[in-house]
């Protein structure tokens, strides 16, 4: 037998009844008020209560109080509402502050069958990683499977995962990096780490990757661990592990440790880097590189419970798809011509002329000539105030030139960074947006008057009257903006972002909203500037368009979707990577388009631009449009396109590219001869494309869960809590019978002042923020606050409601009792509004935790002797049926006080039906882990008798002919 005091008992302490809640101890409950939230719950130390604590036992409705439909049905939205411990298979469905699609569960799904979920999420980019990681922490959070989390991720992307957290998952979570750590550990307790005292944290990976904090964070590193950009994390040899990848193999060391590590790249072409990551997750993993045979197929047998990846045509047959905008990708050119073709004949030809004039000297002089003439090239082909940037900035000075090999690495890293964009071998893209030196150190004579000259020409060209790449610009962007796109302009370095809003802002005005986001700004800033882009409709006037200058900065972790739909590439990356992620930006999970569009634009005649296209970013879209899936370079990317570039652009012997003085700036890849590199990059591009398209038909084990074992559990469990659409009805017949009506607006937007609600509500609303006039919506990505079932202004609307109707205080407002007419029935149909608590007893490893079920349940009175009780759908259905016309007060009184004197005839019924939601319910659980790996996992569930019967609603047949009534 249940004790009284066990979590779901109800008890009478303090003049109140409550709820006991599963934190409960011997000696001190956790008490929830029996009408409030799990906000409102207190501690009550048991040895030192002057009265005993007793157990309390539901009262009936007061029949005095019977009221109408509109009351009865309100009443049953507030209390379903107010739920957060939800009886279906899913814990945190009623703490999150969105709905997933059905595709996200599949990780959360996995993770559930796992003694220790170690998972990698690899899904491709926008289709929701974070979603997906934080939906799993959520879960095993409201399971009381952990107590403490942590997400690692790089410190741009901190106030992201915090913001997300909070607004998506109801989760507080506390910053951790070089700006905060100290004001955190300031007033600590001798011994005891921010990570004890901070349940849910965020951490900068560059802040606790450090020996000197790596010790410290690893031995009070909480028990749930998210690695954000694990591919960052991973080097592809022993000697190249750096601090990022030690942190992370010492967390994984420890065997119970949950983790979840994300990436939109989990193989960039370097299997040495891929197999580490594997060995994250089970150090057996990182052996089937070198295993063969069954042990191999037992291995990949293996991971396939442990790495999710799919591609947005994986998502089509979860009918999911919908909710990806379509991609419709063009392109655009410009061409050379006038005096921009004579400077960039000038610039080409300085740059060869600049490499063969040390081709004799020692390696170093040498290597940062030919980094300081293909910076140039870059810089020339961004813009022509990058240009000069670049001819006036020194690659390195006098006083760096050494002859030591650490020189010789720093400048190929310099220059792999800012020219090459970033090492796709090592897993390693730049956001460096700095313009590299093109100016080499005076002791190499090369400062003459060239550079002099060619600075004063670059300066010369800027504005579209002799910029054509800034001119061609104008008519793709206005083409846009007249199709209502809101476009983001990607450039490689700050300078040509300046120049681009400078010029921009000549040419609209405030025709449009425009600003410029760079690494100048820091990251907190950056957000900022999106955010004040925003999505209104400039106040009431012509909606205006917007249009963003971004650098790469912005490529990787910054959501834009909210606010922009397009891409320009007006810079090509030299990385495809860069350019997925570019897109992906925009292209993501929550694009309120149906379309989003990207232009990628460059110079027909530019031979630079010709490179490469042809060797990477026309082929890398070719296989992403076939596989579904975009593809890291499938090899050393940086080495391909410097020897392209050797053997195109710095060819000193048997040239022929002159023509009538000039050089040839038409450019054909393909008719040029000697470049078996080119053939080599095309002969990994194949391979590349046929290994992809075979990993992701045999190797992983969400291609087993189909849509059919994932919805009916889910919808199962949204049914029971509410969807958008109740949270909409809800608050619109809340709003009503309140006195301050929503007034509703075009697309769906409502208006709603809150300042003529009831006094106490209104102030419990100002506490979370909400007073005066605002625009409300009910679905995401609409403008306007969007109001969903965990919002705290829906929370705080659904505990009022509860509390005053459960203390028979609401004033007809909203009533737990009610009797109409109805057509809907052919006799006299009672339907009770009935709570079923139960206690889940979870068995694992050893140990047992108690959890809280509550459900909100229609069960239908059926006539008999002895009377019975069952549930179903049907009983929802008449209830929610309109009513036929109005009952006579006096009459619904007596209704109700029949059955109310009946209920005690009815408890051994209720009690039958509580067993069966009982058992029921740990069905739907057992059946979600029903492939768990975990060695006597298992479930008891235990209700709590006896049930609540919160509601009665009579219906009687209504059997006046249409025309009498």
């Amino acid at each position: 037998m249940i004790d009284a005091f066990n979590p779901g008992s109800l008890v009478v302490a303090r003049g109140r009844e409550w709820t006991v809640l599963p934190e409960s101890a011997p000696d001190t409950l956790r008490l929830r008020p029996l009408g409030g939230s799990d906000e409102e719950a207190t501690l009550i130390y048991l040895p030192i209560e002057k009265d005993p604590i007793r157990p309390a036992r539901f009262s009936p409705p007061d029949p005095e109080r019977a009221g109408n439909q509109e009351s009865v049905l309100l009443l049953r939205e507030a209390l379903r509402l107010r739920l957060r411990s939800g009886a279906g298979p899913f814990r945190s469905v009623g703490n999150l502050g969105f709905e997933p699609r059905a595709y996200q569960i599949v990780p959360l799904l996995m993770a559930l069958k796992l003694e220790t979920v170690r998972l990698l999420i690899a899904d491709d980019v926008g289709v929701g990683k974070t979603i997906e990681a934080g939906l799993i922490a959520r879960e095993l959070l409201d399971r009381g499977t952990i107590e403490r989390m942590t997400v690692i991720c790089p410190p741009h992307l901190c106030d992201q995962w915090e913001e997300e957290l909070r607004e998506k998952f109801r989760l507080q979570a506390t910053v951790v990096q070089a700006r905060t750590a100290s004001r955190l550990e300031r007033g600590l307790p001798a011994g005891r780490s921010l990570f004890e005292e901070h349940p849910i944290t965020v951490v900068s990976l560059d802040y606790i990757k450090s020996e000197k904090r790596r010790d410290e964070f690893v031995r009070s590193c909480p028990e749930f661990v998210i690695v954000e950009e694990a591919h960052a994390c991973i080097r592809s040899s022993a000697g190249m592990r750096h601090q990022r990848y030690l942190l992370l193999r010492e967390l994984a060391a420890l065997q119970d440790r949950h983790m979840v590590f994300l990436t939109a790249t989990p193989h960039s072409g370097n299997d040495d880097a891929f197999f580490n990551l594997l060995g994250l997750l089970d150090p057996d993993f990182s052996t089937l590189g070198e295993t063969g045979g069954k042990e191999r197929e037992r291995l990949r047998e293996r991971l396939a419970s442990h790495f999710v990846q799919r591609r947005r045509p994986d998502i089509e047959e979860w009918r999911d798809a919908r909710f990806f905008p379509d991609r419709e990708s063009r392109e655009a050119t410009y061409k050379l011509s006038g005096e921009m073709e004579s400077f960039f004949t000038d610039i080409l030809s300085y740059a060869r002329d600049l490499v063969g004039k040390v081709s004799d000297s020692g390696r170093i002089e040498r290597r940062l000539n030919w980094w300081a003439a293909l910076a140039l090239l870059r810089c020339a082909c961004s813009s022509p105030r990058a240009a000069v940037l670049a001819l006036s900035t020194r690659l390195a000075s006098e006083e760096e030139i050494q002859t030591s090999q650490e020189f010789e690495e720093a400048l190929e890293t310099q220059g792999i960074m800012t020219v090459m964009d970033g090492d796709e071998a090592s897993d390693d893209l730049s956001s460096d947006d700095r313009v590299p030196g093109a100016e080499v150190p005076e002791n190499l004579d090369l400062l003459d008057s060239p550079v002099r000259s060619l600075i004063d020409k670059a300066r010369t060209l800027e504005g579209p009257g002799k910029d054509p790449k800034l001119a061609g610009l104008l008519p793709e962007l206005k083409r846009l903006l007249k199709e209502g796109f809101n476009p983001v302009i990607f450039c490689r370095y700050i300078a040509t972002a300046e120049y681009l809003k400078s010029h921009l802002e000549r040419v609209f005005g405030d025709s449009v909203i425009l600003d410029a986001v760079t690494g100048l700004l820091p990251p907190e800033e950056r957000e900022e500037r999106i955010a004040a882009f925003g999505t209104d409709n400039n106040n009431g006037k012509a909606r205006k368009g917007r249009i963003l200058v971004a650098t790469d900065c912005l490529s990787e972790g910054i959501n834009l979707q909210k606010s922009f739909d397009a891409v320009i590439h007006y810079d090509l990356s030299w990385n495809p990577t860069r350019h997925e992620q570019r897109e992906g930006r925009v292209d993501r999970f929550g694009q309120p388009r149906e379309k989003v569009r990207v232009v990628l634009y460059y110079g027909e005649n530019n031979p630079v631009d010709g490179t490469v296209l042809e060797v990477i970013l026309r082929k890398a879209e070719t296989i992403r449009r076939e596989l579904g899936v975009a593809l890291p370079f499938p090899t050393d990317s940086t080495r391909v396109l410097q020897a392209v570039m050797e053997s195109v652009f710095f060819r000193t012997k048997g040239d022929g590219r002159r023509v009538q003085g000039k050089l040839n700036l038409t450019f054909d890849l393909s008719a040029e001869e000697g470049l078996p590199v080119v053939q080599e990059a095309d002969l990994a591009w194949e391979s590349a494309r046929d290994n992809a398209s075979k990993r992701s038909r045999t190797i992983f084990a969400q291609n087993r869960l189909r849509p059919a074992d994932v919805l009916p559990e889910w919808n199962r469990s949204r049914a029971l809590l509410g969807s958008d659409e109740d949270v909409l009805r809800y608050v619109k017949l809340a709003a009503q019978r309140l006195g301050a009506p929503l007034e509703e607006g075009p697309d769906r937007l409502f208006t709603w002042n809150p300042d003529f609600l009831p006094e106490a509500l209104r102030d419990a609303l100002r506490d979370v923020g909400f007073s005066g006039r605002h625009k409300v919506a009910f679905s995401p990505g609409l403008p306007g606050l969007v109001l969903h079932r965990s919002h705290p202004v829906v929370v705080t609307l659904a505990n009022y409601l509860s509390e005053i109707a459960l203390a028979e205080k609401a004033d007809g407002i909203l009533s737990r009792s009610g009797a109409i007419f109805s057509r809907s029935v052919s006799k006299k149909t009672v339907l009770l509004l009935v709570r079923f608590r139960n206690q889940i007893v979870t068995f694992r490893r050893n140990r047992s935790r108690t959890l809280l079920a509550e459900e909100l349940q229609i069960v239908e009175l059926r006539g008999g002797e002895p009377p019975e009780l069952s549930l179903s759908d049907h009983g929802v259905t008449l209830m929610e049926a309109p009513a036929s016309r109005n009952m006579d007060p006096e009459q619904r009184k007596r209704l109700v006080r029949q059955t109310v004197e009946s209920l005690s005839d009815l408890s051994g019924e209720l009690e039958r039906v509580a067993r069966e939601r009982a058992e029921a319910l740990k069905d739907d659980h057992q059946r979600v882990l029903s492939a768990s790996q975990s060695p006597g996992g298992r479930f008891e569930v235990f209700p709590n008798l006896p049930p609540d019967v919160i509601g009665i609603t009579i219906l009687m047949p209504d059997r006046l002919p249409e025309n009498s009534r």
